[in-house]
């Protein structure tokens, strides 16, 4: 039988929130203050959209951040990070990393450069005729 090392009988009350081996546990929703969606504005993250840091808005906010805004901030000052990647070197769940990243861009502490929907995507078909155009020059 595995037993939960957290829940263990020899455990003192309160150690639920401590793992021997991960330390400190903290749930996501006490990450985002039970907050689920990115803000008000009602802002979705793509996976891949990219995420540029305003520098001098973020200095100017530094202080009012709490420890996980400043972690994206902190990883979006060296270049533009996707919403993946921030989630991976946060070590944070996606749908926690897309809620701060709406604190910070309400906050004006970065700038979010969505993917262009395949939709909009110029035709093949199109870019073969002017290339054949070109090369016909």
């Amino acid at each position: 039988m595995i037993q939960d090392r957290a829940h263990t009988p020899q455990s003192p009350p309160g150690s639920q929130w401590y793992d021997h081996e991960a330390g400190p546990l903290v749930r996501p929703y006490a990450v985002t203050g039970g907050r689920t969606q990115p803000g008000p504005t009602g802002v979705r993250f793509d996976l891949i959209a990219l995420v540029t840091l305003d520098p001098g808005a973020a200095r100017d906010a530094g202080t009012s951040l709490g420890p996980e805004h400043r972690a994206l901030v902190d990883l979006c000052r060296a270049e533009t990070q996707s919403v993946a990647e921030l989630s991976a070197g946060a070590d944070l769940p996606v749908g926690v990393v897309r809620v701060l990243l709406g604190d910070l861009l309400e906050l004006g502490c970065v700038t979010v450069s969505r993917p262009v929907p395949p939709a909009q995507l110029p035709d093949e078909r199109i870019l073969r005729e002017v290339i054949d155009g070109l090369r016909a020059l």
